[in-house]
């Protein structure tokens, strides 16, 4: 039974999607961010919290990597906040952010858990999962922040419910 325990899927770490918590609220502060950048406006942690509905101090942790990563920029001092500059965020795909939260484990990891899992030593689904493995990796590298932004703004998509 705890073997089963230690090999839980990387793509039901949270039991509804395929990326981390983190990734997941990353991924929506960093659109939101870019929503606003497009509007001229620098955002404050306390409204991406919020509008995200993520917790502050978590939503802190997160934008620390994503500015590490040069993803968002962080400015300081009485009109501060975080922003995306507008060359940027035509720039900016779905898989950088993955990247710098997650890493590369949802791409290149054993979709049951197993520490080794290739070609040689395949794990039950091995085989199943390189092809579903490879096309998230391609629409994450497909996928623009500006296009998801856009979709946000004009009210084909929803970041929280």
């Amino acid at each position: 039974m705890s073997y089963l325990k230690k090999t839980r899927p990387i793509f039901a770490q949270n039991n509804n999607c395929m990326f981390s918590k983190a990734c997941e609220y990353g991924i929506r502060a960093t659109i939101y961010i870019a929503m606003q950048s497009l509007e001229d406006n620098r955002v404050n942690l306390n409204e991406i919290a919020a509008s995200i509905d993520s917790p502050v101090a978590f939503t802190a942790k997160i934008l620390q990597q994503l500015v590490k990563h040069n993803i968002v920029e962080s400015v300081k001092g009485a009109h501060g906040g975080f922003q995306i500059e507008r060359a940027n965020i035509d720039s900016i795909k779905l898989n950088q952010i993955v990247l710098a939260i997650d890493g590369d484990k949802i791409f290149t990891g054993c979709a049951l858990g197993l520490n080794e899992c290739n070609e040689r030593i395949p794990c039950p689904v091995h085989f199943k999962f390189v092809e579903i493995r490879g096309n998230l990796e391609q629409m994450t590298k497909e996928t623009g922040i500006y296009e998801l932004a856009t979709g946000l703004e004009v009210g084909l998509t929803y970041l929280k419910r």
